[in-house]
């Protein structure tokens, strides 16, 4: 369960998950794009493996890397897969501020 606490507020680092698999450079070029367009804000990003749990290989498969982004209410949305979406990235970055 996610508490108030975990969520994300305006000052604090965003946070994302880029769902991955190992030996994708199609992985690696995401995440450099997502540092590269986020400059100097503030964010924390994680690289999950999908082939280490089975709900996540049934769901992702084929769309990896699929980039997700934490939204104010703890949700998580679904940014882009495939190659940084930077004008859904911008729309997102502009409304958790």
């Amino acid at each position: 369960m996610t508490t108030p606490s975990s969520h994300p507020v305006a000052g604090q680092a965003l946070h994302f998950i880029i769902y991955s698999r190992s030996y994708c450079h199609l992985c690696e070029d995401l995440r450099d794009a997502l540092r590269q367009a986020l400059g100097e804000i503030p964010a924390r990003i994680e690289m999950v493996d999908v082939d280490a749990d089975e709900a996540l290989v049934a769901r992702y498969d084929e769309l990896v890397p699929v980039l997700m982004g934490q939204g104010r209410d703890g949700q998580w949305q679904e940014l882009c897969h495939y190659h940084l979406d930077k004008p859904r990235l911008q729309a997102f970055v502009a409304e958790m501020k």
